[in-house]
């Protein structure tokens, strides 16, 4: 008979936790750094009291508990750092996030829904009410008069990639080991949900100790099959001006040496989504920049006129092919490497299922002697130096645009390329909606694989600081620059306090435009006149939003939060800030760089498109007219549905 241990669910839970590992490659790491959580009635005497128990273990044994716990502010928040920690670590290595009922848990619906999106793995213990029910209807449960065994929880289903409620001990098991499989499999990832009633948490029973043994999770590297990619060679060899497009799953495979090998021998170009950009780093003959509705002109020129497009790690979104006008050229055939097959599907693609790394490099075999034509090497060079001309005079702007920028304002391009200029090549920069995440992809000169990080699959406003606060902790020998405007930061400043705790070093660049700079920006292009976008006072006569700037004092805030504030107001200012941040102590805590600019003035140009469906009727002149541009910018879009392969 199995030898057993007498332990709560949450107990054992923690445990197992604790003792799993992942390895690539012959090299391994403790699948979780940690546990992030809030407490409270659900989940305190459970998640909790476990959590205290092991941790009081390891200090008595003088080590480290094997699952540490950090305290968030916001639950949301607390899955943005899980996410940011798994990003870094290449989706090799996460955190576990443990939640309260009700509340407390629907909370971490938004970052489960980031997190799957964005193919990211995180592991979430939401609280549910008593499963006995026995004290039912408990305080923040929801009653269904049409089902007795729904509760709120039941809404992470559609935003996981496995989920499942564990109602008696006897199932825990078999839930804790299926969630592991999706968590290491690279083509299944997301989000993981374990729904844990307060009552089942607190349960005793009697569990074989070869649960708690040590696991390590293998995470493949699925390899090509030999025709795929000779079907892929065959593509690729009929093309006269062939495109690579550089996902995340170039850099969670590691493809990056792979990738420039694969450039450099066939002279094929490299374009980048925003989960891609450092693909190649700035200065590679090869690439292009950002492709898309936020992309550069050489990369969208080039795609335009591109006759096969060969996707590596990306899931195809509207912004990488600019609602799908990007490809314009008749015929245009594309190649699709991802390790899942949903994604090698996408745009009637050449399928090839495979890792991304072994992918490129049998391909660059397969390959072998074949490479684009001179003409096309030179056409590449003289866009990127067009290209890359454009980007030296935005972070740079000439007396024209500065004397014409109101109150002396900095652009939020200038910002950009200060941070760029002055950080190290190693250091992180972050962001994740608003304006902003479209300038830095156009933008940024990315100098190390790890130095560029924005969450553009979801593109969650207030994702920028917890997140930055992951990336800190995956690897403190990097300084993150949490890039975000005024509005992301409304939506979730208080994880500051989370940094302040932990002694984590942050640096949070606050860009003060007094409203919602990109949705302002969107309004008055589809005819909307920036209704509803700005910050601003109630007008006592018109009854609008178009009175003064709201006095809301940012710094102040930040200041409040125990950051360390720098106010800014000229680029000098940015300068000395940026290099004070720079010199702040490692474990000195966040600091918050405030700076304002003006609005009014825009990156330069993609040359793109993105689809926004705009009103069909309207009594609005500036309504009417946006759509008749949106009439026209639709006669571009293609289907992309004729076969990739043709037998």
């Amino acid at each position: 008979m199995s030898e057993t241990v007498r332990l709560t669910v949450a107990q054992a839970t923690i445990r197992f936790l604790g003792r799993q590992w992942a390895e690539r490659d012959g090299e391994r790491q403790r699948l979780f750094a940690g546990c992030l959580g809030i407490f409270g009635h659900g989940n305190v005497a459970g998640i909790g009291q476990a959590l205290l128990q092991e941790e009081l273990a390891a200090s008595d044994e003088g080590r480290v508990a094997d699952l540490p716990y950090v305290l968030a502010r916001n639950e949301q928040a607390m899955v943005h750092t899980a996410v940011g920690y798994a990003k870094h670590k290449d989706r090799l290595q996460t955190w576990v996030c443990t939640a309260s009922v009700g509340p407390g848990s629907t909370n971490m619906l938004t970052g489960a829904a980031l997190a799957t999106i964005n193919r990211l793995p995180v592991l979430l213990l939401p609280s549910g009410t008593f499963a006995t029910r026995v004290s039912a209807p408990v305080l923040q449960e929801l009653e269904a008069p049409y089902a007795g065994d729904v509760t709120v929880n039941d809404a992470f289903r559609p935003l996981s990639r496995f989920f499942d409620e564990v109602v008696r001990p006897e199932q825990l098991p078999s839930a804790l080991l299926s969630a592991m499989r999706v968590l290491t499999d690279p083509a299944e990832t997301g989000a993981v949900t374990l729904s844990l009633p307060q009552d089942v948490q607190a349960e005793a029973f009697d569990w074989p100790v070869e649960l708690f043994d040590e696991r390590v999770w293998h995470v493949a590297r699925p390899v090509p099959e030999a025709s795929r990619i000779a079907a892929a060679a065959e593509v690729i060899r009929s093309a006269r001006r062939p495109l690579v497009v550089a996902g995340g799953g170039v850099h969670y495979s590691g493809a990056e040496d792979a990738l420039a090998a694969f450039a450099e021998a066939t002279g094929i170009p490299v374009a980048e989504t925003q989960a891609g950009k450092g693909s190649l780093l700035h200065g590679h003959d090869r690439l292009l920049g950002a492709i898309g509705s936020t992309g550069t002109t050489a990369a969208n020129t080039v795609a335009a006129e591109a006759d096969v497009v060969i996707g590596i790690g990306t899931r195809w979104g509207d912004f990488t092919t600019a609602s799908r006008t990007a490809f314009a050229r008749d015929g245009v055939r594309f190649v699709n490497i991802n390790v899942a097959g949903f994604d090698a599907g996408k745009q009637s693609g050449v399928g090839v299922v495979a890792d991304a790394r072994e992918a490129l490099t049998a391909l660059t075999q397969a390959l072998s002697g074949w490479t684009v034509a001179p003409d096309y090497l030179q056409r590449q060079a003289t866009l990127w130096g067009e290209w890359d001309a454009q980007v030296d005079t935005a972070y740079d702007p000439p007396s024209s645009v500065t004397d014409a920028l109101a109150d002396g304002l900095l652009t939020q391009a200038s910002v950009i390329g200060a941070v760029n200029e002055l950080s190290d090549p190693r250091d992180v920069v972050l962001c994740a909606a608003g304006s902003m995440p479209g300038d830095l992809h156009k933008l940024w000169r990315v100098r190390d694989r790890k130095g560029y990080h924005v969450e553009y699959g979801y593109s969650c406003m207030g994702y920028e600081v917890p997140a930055s606060i992951g990336i800190r902790l995956a690897d403190p020998t990097r300084d993150v620059f949490a890039m975000v405007g005024d509005g992301g930061w409304l939506m979730m400043p208080t994880e500051l306090v989370t940094a302040v705790q932990e002694r984590v070093k942050v640096v949070v660049v606050l860009v003060q435009n007094h409203g919602f700079h990109s949705i302002g920006s969107l309004s008055e292009g589809l005819g909307s006149q920036r209704f509803g976008t700005a910050y601003r006072m109630r007008d006592a006569q018109s009854h609008r939003l178009e009175g003064d700037v709201l006095p809301v004092d940012l710094a102040a805030n930040a200041r409040s939060l125990g950051a360390h504030v720098i106010e800014v107001h000229s680029r000098d200012e940015l300068t000395a800030a940026i290099t004070e941040a720079k010199a702040w102590p490692s474990d000195g805590g966040p600091v918050v760089v405030h700076v304002e600019t003006d609005p009014r003035v825009f990156a330069p140009d993609s040359a793109s498109w993105w689809d926004v469906p705009v009103a069909q009727e309207s009594t609005l002149a500036s309504t009417r007219s946006a759509h008749a541009d949106y009439v026209e910018h639709k006669r571009g879009q293609r289907s992309h549905l004729a076969p990739g392969e043709v037998s």
